[in-house]
């Protein structure tokens, strides 16, 4: 059996998302994540089963367009090519909660940008804070114009709190970029790597759940 020579890459996948659980940060006004069991093995039924309560923004998810475009695409009829392929980690720095266009690379940006905020510093709280980084329109419009399918965030909202979030997502949303939001980014270097996303199926969705992982090579020997 051929074996793979020493020093030569492989791919290191990492789960970049949220874990459900209650008491987990959510977006303000939104119902707190709940499990409850609906049949317990110790209660002498023949299986564990759970209820679920959540909303298709919980943790980290993705936004259809529908989201905030009437006539927007819904998450069964996305384009499930975006959810896979090579992608780039950009990392933010500074205090603004604003990511204006100038703050990106100013080379091309590529068809998925992952931004890696100081948002990656709490993003295991459970107090909402509004100050969090985002995407500035200005940002957003760069995206569009340069033709990204896909960014993420590790925020819940890839939009500023307040009016001007509902701009950038409308920006975005309404050119057909994918938006990931709540990834957990703290462990990920800043580079080329590969972005899968998997979204629960909802028909209909308006956004949805979702798992979320990034391989980055790494060298054996």
């Amino acid at each position: 059996m051929a074996t793979q020579p020493e020093g030569c890459p492989t791919m290191r996948w990492v789960d970049v998302s949220m874990s459900l659980r209650e008491g987990m940060l959510t977006w303000p006004g939104d119902p707190p994540f709940e499990s409850r069991a609906v049949t317990k093995l110790s209660d002498g039924d023949s299986s564990n089963v759970s209820r679920l309560v959540l909303t298709t923004h919980t943790g980290t998810h993705i936004d259809a367009p529908y989201h905030f475009c009437p006539s927007g695409a819904r998450v069964h009829e996305l384009d499930p090519g975006v959810f896979f392929g090579k992608a780039e980690v950009v990392e933010v720095n500074g205090t603004s909660p604003a990511i204006m266009a100038g703050d990106l690379p100013s080379r091309p940006l590529p068809e998925r940008l992952l931004l890696k905020t100081r948002n990656s510093q709490c993003e295991s709280g459970t107090v909402f804070r509004e100050d969090y980084v985002a995407l500035a329109p200005d940002a957003a419009d760069r995206l569009v114009d340069e033709g990204v399918r896909l960014v993420g965030i590790d925020s819940l909202s890839i939009g500023p709190f307040g009016d001007e979030g509902a701009i950038t997502h409308r920006i975005l949303l309404e050119a057909d970029i994918l938006v990931v939001e709540g990834l957990i980014l703290r462990e990920i270097s800043a580079g080329p790597c590969e972005f899968l996303v998997a979204p629960l199926a909802i028909a209909g969705g308006d956004g949805a759940p979702c798992r979320a992982f990034v391989g980055m090579e790494a060298y054996d020997g």
